[in-house]
């Protein structure tokens, strides 16, 4: 088993690490890949040291697994490359979630999806896996008809660079327009802005989110709108979700079903003041919901919130078990 990263050297590369340590994932070899001004670099796995080597001399180790997290246009150059020495690619970037001929997974939902033939497999959004994590076993339940969804999301879903302007704006440091990642502060600010806007009004981030989640569920009726707001908090996005089902549900009934679910944990007693917080979730797999609550102005519905470690079960985690799961039906 030889598994190789592309991007190792990024949040969520360096998290990929961690993971892969934390799960005892069983490669025999590994090879490491970033840009150019980090080769050479070494990075400790499982007390070893890994050098960082180019992507080409990665390609020519014919790895078995590689794990990508190095932004869409390299995912779209050299992809295809390693598919075609027959490498699976399991991508964390957008660019092939939404290629119909491309599986986008969520293993605890829609592993069986996956077949030997799929050497490119799409990796979520961070903010939809932990959304889709708790839509689906209710949706088996009592059919969704409507979700609307405000994110709260961390600086480090946009990376290095934005943690760092956090970082200087809070120790009062002057960020140069071209180190600043944000159009405004971010540090005692809340921006309604996560990625590029498109001419509709809405966020690439909010159209990700409500066509990979249709895309997950297999359900492309589910009525769903989102606002994508970014925060300045280190590791952790949160969601507040208001779902509309196709019958009336029963708060009890959603917390034992989200309580039986692998993957999630329920925080929700409101008089003890315990309810999911990023703070809690940061360097955890799970993903934790509360706040669960009959919405009394609208039939059949719920509200509820949701946090997860958006490095982790939002990407680097849910990449590594996809990779689990295509070891463990010997697709590679």
């Amino acid at each position: 088993m030889v598994l190789g990263i592309v991007g190792v050297t990024g949040m969520v590369g360096r998290v990929m690490l961690s993971v892969l340590e934390k799960y005892k994932f069983p490669f025999k070899k590994m090879y490491v890949s970033a840009s150019q001004k980090s080769l050479g670099k070494r990075l400790f796995c499982i007390n070893q040291a890994y050098k960082v080597i180019s992507i080409t001399h990665l390609l020519s180790k014919k790895p078995n697994i590689v794990l990508f997290s190095s932004g869409s246009e390299i995912s779209k150059k050299w992809a295809p490359e390693f598919a075609k020495i027959g490498s699976t690619v399991i991508d964390n970037s957008s660019a092939w979630r939404m290629d119909p001929n491309k599986k986008l997974i969520v293993p605890e939902i829609n592993s069986y999806f996956l077949e030997k033939k799929d050497k490119i497999i799409a990796n979520p959004n961070c903010s939809t896996i932990q959304l889709v994590m708790i839509l689906y076993p209710l949706h088996v339940k009592y059919h969704i008809k409507r979700v609307i969804i405000s994110t709260y999301q961390s600086v480090t879903g946009t990376g290095k660079k934005a943690l760092n302007q956090l970082n200087k704006e809070k120790n009062n440091k002057m960020v140069s327009h071209i180190h600043q990642i944000y159009p405004y502060p971010i540090y005692q600010n809340i921006l309604p802005h996560c990625d590029d806007f498109t001419k509709n009004g809405y966020s690439i981030e909010e159209i990700k989110l409500i066509k990979e989640t249709k895309k997950i569920m297999n359900d492309e009726n589910i009525l769903i709108t989102a606002t994508s707001v970014r925060v300045p908090v280190i590791g952790g996005h949160s969601e507040s979700v208001n779902i509309t089902f196709n019958q009336n549900p029963d708060i009890h009934c959603i917390r034992e079903i989200l309580s039986k679910t692998k993957g999630v944990i329920v925080q929700d007693n409101p008089s003890k003041n315990i309810y999911p917080m990023p703070l809690y979730a940061h360097g955890k797999d799970e993903i934790f919901v509360g706040r669960i609550r009959k919405d009394f102005s609208h039939p059949n519905s719920i509200n509820l919130w949701i946090v997860a470690d958006n490095l982790r079960k939002g990407a680097a985690t849910n990449a590594i078990q996809i990779a689990e799961y295509i070891l463990k039906k010997n697709y590679v």
